[in-house]
């Protein structure tokens, strides 16, 4: 508590902000002195997760253990897609840029945690003051990432040499609790459904199970795709096993989607904003999706995801207990690649039977 010209001002509060009037002032005309609102943060904790949205979205089970191990705390957490993140469970987000990482450099936090290996996100934590550290820190002498901590060990080294991630059997959640000094104890995804927004689905199929088939996979890893002809099939065999497949996506997938929904006539209701899109997923009962963004929203929201993978680790994603991951039927040769060795992606032989028994095996109809 301070004293300003007689006026008491609790600049501890969760609530104060010291440029602008609080929210409890701005509703109900509150002052520090005898404040009903007042809440002061007991302990105060940056998180340092700039992107991808994904891994963005499959950070936040972290907030869960954090406020369980730490009531009162206030969480500052800096990242590149702000809208992304639980508003109300997140005490102050920043968009990453410079303003930002200056006037963090010049604040005091009781822990520091960073899980982004990017050299600004390394150099951030080297710099801020924290009276504990965890994740990755960038080395003074040669400017390279490094972990921070020794729990830190684990994740740092599957993320530099092949031959220890593809041994790894840690699922991605599971490893970032363990580098912050806990044990995951199957903490869910934090995520807004943007249910209040009011959406208007009525062009969604009605009177059958709908599943969502997430058909792009991003310009990165190109090695995910499947075909044309195998959407057609998956599509047709859920038509007739009584399901009402929903063509989702991006612009990038929007040609693609046009093509699927001319040829089946699944339903396609277009390109979206990111909150209406993940509402459009909310509708649905289950989700067919390649390691996407879309893949992540999906377990966010606790729907059965049917999870087509070919190039990565198998063990990084943890469902929840919730649907199925399939593999194609040939062993693929192109870890974490983004071109195929062979020429043909293995996808081409993952069998549109075999995503249909994962489906009629997590969605029944």
């Amino acid at each position: 508590m301070s004293d300003l010209n007689g006026i008491t001002v609790h600049a501890d509060c969760r609530h104060f902000r010291g440029d602008i009037p609080c929210r409890p002032n701005k509703a109900h005309g509150y002052v520090c002195q005898d404040c009903p609102s007042y809440a002061p943060a007991q302990q105060r904790i940056l998180l340092i997760k700039l992107g991808a949205i994904g891994d963005v979205i499959r950070t936040t089970p972290l907030l869960r253990r954090l406020r369980q191990e730490y009531p009162g705390c206030y969480i500052t957490w800096l990242t590149l897609t702000p809208a992304i993140l639980p508003q109300q469970e997140v005490d102050e987000i920043l968009k990453f840029d410079f303003a930002s990482a200056l006037q963090l450099m010049a604040r005091r936090f009781d822990i520091a945690i960073n899980l982004d290996k990017e050299k600004e996100a390394c150099a951030l934590l080297l710099k801020v003051e924290a009276g504990r550290k965890f994740g990755y820190t960038l080395r003074e002498t040669d400017g390279v990432p490094w972990p921070h901590n020794e729990q830190a060990n684990h994740k740092f080294l599957t993320g530099v040499f092949d031959q220890l991630s593809l041994q790894n059997q840690k699922p991605y959640v599971q490893e970032i609790f363990e580098l912050c000094g806990f044990d995951f104890q199957g903490e869910e995804y934090v995520f807004d459904t943007h249910d209040d927004k009011g959406y208007n689905w009525s062009a969604l199929p009605t009177g059958r199970p709908r599943i969502g088939l997430n058909t792009g996979c991003g310009d990165r890893w190109t090695t995910r795709l499947w075909s044309d002809e195998k959407w057609v099939a998956l599509i047709t065999q859920l038509q007739q096993a009584g399901y009402a497949p929903v063509l989702l996506g991006g612009e990038a997938e929007d040609a693609r989607n046009r093509r699927l929904h001319a040829d089946t006539g699944a339903a396609y209701l277009g390109t979206f904003p990111l909150p209406q899109f993940i509402n459009l997923l909310h509708q649905m009962d289950g989700i067919v999706t390649q390691v996407t963004m879309a893949m992540h929203i999906s377990i966010a929201l606790r729907k059965p995801t049917i999870l087509m993978n070919n190039i990565f680790n198998p063990y990084e994603f943890d469902l929840y207990g919730r649907g199925q991951l399939v593999q194609p039927d040939k062993q693929c040769v192109c870890f974490y690649r983004g071109s195929c060795q062979l020429g043909t992606s293995c996808m081409e032989d993952l069998p549109a039977e075999k995503v249909l028994a994962a489906v009629q095996a997590s969605v029944p109809v």
